[in-house]
């Protein structure tokens, strides 16, 4: 079985209050996909709403045109996907970020060490002027 058995999305304005949006996305999810495990859909919601949240906090605008949140989330049969995009964003970094916690006294980089230890896998990937944040978390999801 190879099919997304549950979907959704969300795309709008780079703002605090589109966390709000993400959320309900997410509890719509959960809804239609009661037989994923708690603990996953725990796990995975705070590493999507993670990813969320540094992007309205730190992406910043390739022009004019303001940074836009896109969520895509899926349940598959033995994992949960998350693509999260920043569009008409700069690219977040000139290397690829250091994995692994910060040094006790860094203000910085937890965000990512929370979400790596969420999740099976997070990839970055950067196409055109958008920033994409895929996260997989495997899961014994059986429908």
């Amino acid at each position: 079985m190879t099919e997304v058995l549950a979907r959704r999305r969300f795309r709008g304005e780079s703002i605090p209050e589109s966390i709000e949006a993400v959320h309900t996305e997410l509890d719509s999810l959960w809804e239609d996909a009661d037989f994923v495990p708690e603990m996953d859909r725990m796990t995975f919601t705070t590493a999507v709403i993670e990813v969320a949240s540094n992007i309205i906090q730190h992406a910043e605008p390739v022009g004019q045109i303001p940074v836009e949140l896109g969520v895509d989330i899926s349940v598959w049969p033995t994992r949960l996907v998350a693509k999260v995009s920043a569009f008409n964003a700069k690219e977040p970094f000139a290397s690829p970020p250091e994995t692994g916690l910060p040094d006790d006294d860094s203000e910085a980089g937890r965000g990512l060490a929370l979400i790596e230890a969420l999740v099976t896998t997070v990839t970055f990937e950067r196409q055109a002027a958008t920033n994409i944040w895929i996260l997989t978390r495997k899961s014994r999801t059986v429908a």
